[in-house]
């Protein structure tokens, strides 16, 4: 089959690959109708380097049809429709029974310490063959998917399986009271689904972001919006009685704008032999704080801060004399995809299209395409703000 591979330092290329097999009798085979590149592949395309081999398949929000399933999967068949979440969880340890679908741990990664095995992301989380390919092995496949209609077209579905689930959690995490304003730092797509879920529940949004196109995509939705100034705090702060927003969610993560010296630093780290790299990043790692910091200046005291964006450094700088102030309450964590499912699926299904999910993509294509959008996503060029790829198309 075709799968899109890292190769190295924002290289990647579509290469022939083995089929995926059944290993276990849990899993299941799906051929892949539609796989997204994600804001988070981009950390693997520039700075997560260390923790890939060459030739890893990347991706992370795939859906399909079923073709194969091992001798102990029970809800699945071939010919059924899915989406497949991008954590990998059991659904009966302690965390799954919680609601932490994150932490499953079944499929931890303890080797590094990490939560729940993800699709197409590192050896910190399993190194799992991912999901930008035409055909995926799903491991404990009874748990690990979303059992779609047949009859709606792939975009109203895609979007299960990571960004709009981290939205909805960021804004649940957000704790927005009624009648409050939440803050977005950056519109990428987790940015555009938390400003859209947020006015989905009434709440007034306000959202930054430098790139024109993805403010006005947002404005479309009821989203008020401002460029990403050196006064952007003050600007927020201004329109909300001098206090602040009542909370505010991180959406950027850590490649934000600013921090060029910190930047340097990731960039130097990149370039040292891999176990060393590693080992620095593991114990070491530091992130560009610029949006968690402004996140932080922007809420209001007593507020809540939620941080959907990925973070990875382990010797980050927070402002804790602020935060302890300002009585900041602080929330984050990887999404629990399969928590939220009951919630989103009548949404993405609504004729109405109450969260905009057929407003997200504007860039289609075939696998073959993919190593030039990883190029365009990550510049921010030709308008793109989320590009869907479709490996399979028969």
């Amino acid at each position: 089959m075709k799968a899109l591979t890292w190769q190295g330092k924002r290289t990647v290329t579509v290469e022939e690959v083995p089929d995926p097999q059944i290993q276990q009798p849990e899993d299941a085979i799906i051929r892949v109708t539609s796989s997204a590149i994600c804001g988070s592949d981009l950390h693997l395309y520039e700075l997560l380097g260390p923790f890939l081999d060459r030739g890893d398949i990347l991706g992370h929000e795939p859906m399909g049809v079923v073709v194969e399933v091992g001798a102990n999967v029970t809800s699945l068949q071939p010919g059924d429709r899915v989406v497949i979440p991008f954590n990998i969880a059991c659904g009966e340890c302690l965390f799954c029974r919680r609601g932490l679908q994150s932490q499953c741990e079944t499929t931890q990664v303890r080797e590094y310490g990490s939560g729940a095995a993800l699709f197409g992301y590192t050896k910190l989380y399993g190194q799992v063959p991912g999901g930008q390919a035409e055909y995926l092995r799903v491991p404990l496949a009874d748990y690990n998917h979303i059992k779609v209609a047949p009859d709606l077209p792939d975009e109203r579905y895609l979007f299960l399986s990571d960004i709009l689930p981290t939205a909805w959690q960021g804004v649940e995490y957000a704790q927005v009271p009624e009648g409050g304003t939440l803050a977005v730092m950056g519109l990428g797509p987790v940015g555009q689904f938390v400003a859209r879920v947020g006015r989905h529940r009434g709440h007034r949004v306000i959202a930054v972001d430098p790139v024109p196109e993805r403010r006005a995509m947002a404005e479309r939705h009821g989203t008020e919006t401002l460029d990403l100034t050196d006064t952007v705090v003050a600007e927020i702060r201004d329109t909300t009685e001098g206090r602040g927003a009542d909370s505010v969610v991180d959406a950027v993560g850590l490649e934000a704008h600013g921090n060029s010296g910190i930047e340097f630093v990731q960039k130097a780290v990149g370039l040292l032999p891999d176990p060393a790299a590693r080992q620095l990043l593991d114990k070491a790692g530091i992130d560009r704080l610029a949006a968690v910091y402004a996140s932080i200046d922007a809420v209001r005291r007593g507020g809540t801060v939620s941080l959907s964006g990925v973070y990875a450094g382990d010797a980050d700088i927070l402002p804790m004399k602020t935060m302890f102030d300002k009585q900041v309450t602080l929330r984050m964590g990887q999404c629990n995809v399969k928590n939220w499912i009951d919630d989103l699926l009548p949404l993405v299904e609504d004729a109405a299209d109450p969260l905009g999910v057929m407003d997200l993509t504007t860039h289609h294509a075939p696998l073959d395409d993919a190593p030039d959008l990883y190029r365009t996503f990550q510049q921010k060029e030709d308008g793109c703000i989320k590009v869907v790829l479709h490996p399979s198309t028969v």
